[in-house]
């Protein structure tokens, strides 16, 4: 499937090609002039590989076209700035991307998170997190700077009082049962769920596994306001500004909605989860 993402990139890649071309160089010179592989050329060409500021940089003046440096990093910009891989921002760790999302919290009114396999960061607990930041570090093999970034998470949910904001959160059911932290931990997180079900600033919609849904949702996502939403997925997030996908998520955040139970209801199939796991 072809991405906005990868159209991007090969939509660059056809404009190195053309400064190449331009240039009377095939791929083989360029690269020898560059001190690359040749096979390096190739992918950026292609789309099959983004390239590092410097490599734009250095294509530029192999092909003795400085002045496009500019007009290549802008092109550079739109992909990264949508589409942030998780390579590059965790390579100084976990804490500034938490620090990010503090920031991007405190700009938002209205924060809408659908969440279908675990709990939602700004409803976790420190040990809940802390197991969930670990697994992410050792999953994408970043730098282990676990406890950083689970106090910057809990000063995140400082947010959760602040009276002029309002927070949606929607859980699937899966997401009580699945098993991420010691049992005692689990059954810590279910009983501070049940418990911010009574926060004026929070609504939380629990997901039923029997529930019909309209559209099965096959990742997460988080809404501010009607100006931003962030998804993830397992390599990259894509941040999406544009009316259009704005519009797409928050249908599917509404039907989704349909399909949740809240308050007492909630709280109901919380307990029945949490007596599942026994004495803990």
């Amino acid at each position: 499937m072809t991405t906005d993402f990868q159209t991007g990139r090969e939509s660059l890649g056809a404009r190195l090609r053309e400064l190449r071309a331009e240039a009377g160089l095939n791929g083989k010179e360029l690269a020898a002039k560059l001190g690359w592989q040749a096979s390096k050329v190739s992918k950026l060409e292609t789309g099959k590989q983004t390239p590092a500021v410097t490599d734009l940089e250095a294509w530029s003046a192999a092909v003795g076209r400085p002045e496009t440096v500019p007009e290549l990093k802008a092109r550079l910009l739109g992909l990264e700035t949508t589409y942030r891989s998780w390579r590059r921002q965790l390579v100084a760790g976990h804490r500034p991307r938490q620090e990010q999302a503090i920031a991007e919290t405190a700009v938002t009114t209205v924060t809408r998170a659908l969440e279908p396999f675990c709990i939602p960061g700004l409803l976790q607990t420190p040990e809940y997190a802390h197991a969930t930041i670990s697994a992410a570090a050792e999953f994408r093999q970043s730098p282990r700077d676990v406890e950083d970034a689970v106090r910057m998470r809990m000063r995140r949910q400082e947010a959760l009082y602040d009276p002029e904001k309002r927070f949606l959160f929607l859980v699937h059911e899966a997401a009580l049962h699945t098993r991420t932290c010691l049992p005692h931990v689990h059954a810590a997180q279910l009983d501070r769920l049940m418990s911010v079900i009574g926060l004026g600033t929070v609504e939380l919609g629990i997901v039923p596994l029997a529930a019909e849904l309209r559209a099965a949702p096959s990742h997460g996502f988080w809404i501010y306001d009607r100006r931003l939403v962030i998804v993830e997925t397992i390599g990259t997030e894509m941040w999406l500004a544009d009316a259009a996908s704005i519009e797409t998520y928050e249908r599917a955040w509404d039907w989704l909605w349909e399909s949740a139970v809240q308050r007492r209801q909630a709280r109901a199939l919380i307990g029945r989860v949490r007596t599942s796991l026994g004495p803990v």
